[in-house]
């Protein structure tokens, strides 16, 4: 009976102690991924420490509510974000580029600079520059007669 109440001891030890490992383990691994995953999502130190400490002293409650606070995107994906509207953005306001070469012109230009075709056309009465199929000018109310797109020799 002794030996049997000295195995069972023995198993529970070993069980205890392999229950220590894994929770330790866990534990370990769970700080270190709050504290890399937060590094990726702020830059602000204060965060990193609070964040870090929150999971290290409140093992399993402490994960949950950071993970429900934390922030949504890490700075990595921020910056692509901003990236991809920035590009949108340039897309939108990039200058024009020549019917005939393809060359980039500004919208103010009345003929492409390296392959002399017309672009627009300036306006009789205020000479400011009209798309080619315009019938009237936007500006002063003057009729005009829309162009083709032809190059200039």
């Amino acid at each position: 009976m002794e030996n049997l109440v000295e195995i069972l001891a023995r198993v529970v030890f070993w069980l205890a102690l392999g229950a220590g490992v894994v929770f330790t383990a866990l534990h370990g691994g769970a700080i270190i991924w709050t504290f890399r995953d937060i590094r990726a999502r702020s830059r602000d130190v204060l965060a990193w420490i609070v964040a870090t400490l929150l999971v290290a002293l409140i093992p399993l409650f402490g994960l949950i509510v950071y993970i429900m606070l934390r922030p949504r995107e890490t700075l990595a994906e921020a910056y692509e974000r901003s990236l991809e509207q920035e590009a949108l953005l340039q897309a939108i306001e990039e200058p024009e580029t020549c019917p005939g070469c393809g060359a980039r012109v500004k919208s103010d230009y009345i003929l492409c600079p390296v392959c002399h075709t017309r672009l627009k056309q300036p306006c009789p009465s205020c000479r400011r520059p009209l798309q080619l199929h315009w019938s009237i000018c936007p500006y002063c109310g003057m009729n005009v007669v829309p162009q083709v797109v032809e190059p200039v020799e």
